[in-house]
């Protein structure tokens, strides 16, 4: 059903990947701010989360699947984060007044948001099973 709670929390990851990471910068120099967009690989892992986390909202009939799907947007937002601290270790040298961004904990909060998206549906899955057994 999409009014449980864990489609709350599944659209709050997507709209967190799919709408925050083109507005808020992920690290800024003296002149300009570095976004999302401005790299094809950060684009795609953010596009990719975005999508599992739509395709995750629409499999609510089938809990297992919905819960695996949500495994693998965790998995890429681990990814995504491991790249965002190879990239900060790594910085140029021309980059020397870089300054992080409030983007970079944005793969932190959609998965904090899946993990309690996973929470719920598991409590829902011990539900059915446990009306189940009643029968």
């Amino acid at each position: 059903m999409l009014q449980r709670i864990q489609t709350v929390y599944i659209i709050l990851a997507a709209l967190c990947s799919g709408v925050l990471s083109f507005l808020l910068p992920l690290w800024t120099n003296a002149n300009d701010s570095y976004y999302a967009i401005n790299s094809i690989e950060y684009f795609s892992l953010f596009m990719a989360s975005t999508v599992l986390a739509v395709v995750a909202v629409f499999q609510f009939k089938s809990r297992q699947t919905q819960f695996v799907v949500c495994r693998l947007n965790i998995i890429l937002n681990l990814i995504l984060l491991g790249l965002f601290v190879y990239r900060l270790l790594n910085l140029p040298g021309a980059l020397e007044h870089a300054e992080k961004g409030i983007g970079l904990i944005l793969p932190v909060i959609s998965i904090v948001l899946l993990v309690l998206a996973n929470k719920a549906i598991k409590k829902d899955e011990a539900l059915v099973k446990s009306v189940d057994r009643l029968r």
